[in-house]
């Protein structure tokens, strides 16, 4: 039973700056540069037929590619922090390409995922940091900014059962238009 995800592929020159913010958090346990990404649907362990599907109705997406960036850090958990993460950038077309994978699997009767959309990378996992360690690690390393890169396809991932980080197998692969990216299209109309 394969445990899926779609997600946006952090581009190797990215994932070479983020990796320069591992380090200097007591109790972190920091994902692998290679397996940075950005979850736009936790799917979850799903039968063999139930992957099929997901496989063929992803292939029905038609979307432009479009720049995104990273901009800042933080964390979930609060009080209990249980992850440090980069946030992407406000960005209209990742988030109606994340609406539109919910719709997808909506439609296949698959549980809608509680969780607000929250388009970040994660950097680390926690365990037994303090929030004082964490907010010292955030006021010095927060202010991170990644350059703008081109997102110019979605990924179906799946996942062994573990706690999280990885490995992670591209089970598909779906390209977006390579046209002008969206952000230019829109520029150039101005």
């Amino acid at each position: 039973m394969p445990r899926l995800f779609t997600a946006v592929e952090i581009p190797p020159e990215i994932g070479e700056s983020l990796s320069t913010l591992r380090g200097g958090l007591p109790g972190a346990r920091w994902v692998d540069p290679e397996n940075y990404h950005l979850t736009l649907r936790f799917i979850g362990d799903v039968d063999d037929d139930t992957a099929h599907d997901v496989i063929v109705m992803l292939g029905q997406v038609r979307r432009r590619a479009f720049e995104l960036r990273l901009s800042g850090l933080g964390q979930f958990g609060g009080k209990k922090p249980r992850a440090v993460f980069a946030a992407a950038s406000t960005s209209a077309p990742l988030s109606e390409l994340q609406a539109e994978h919910e719709r997808i699997f909506n439609r296949m009767g698959l549980a809608h995922d509680q969780r607000k959309f929250t388009p970040h990378v994660t950097l680390a996992r926690l365990r037994e940091s303090y929030a004082q360690e964490v907010a010292d690690y955030l006021a010095v390393k927060g202010g991170y900014q990644s350059a703008p890169f081109l997102v110019s396809r979605f990924v179906l991932f799946s996942s062994r059962a573990s706690t999280g980080g990885g490995p992670y197998v591209t089970e598909a692969a779906y390209p977006l238009d390579r046209g002008k990216p969206l952000q230019e299209a829109s520029a150039a109309t101005i």
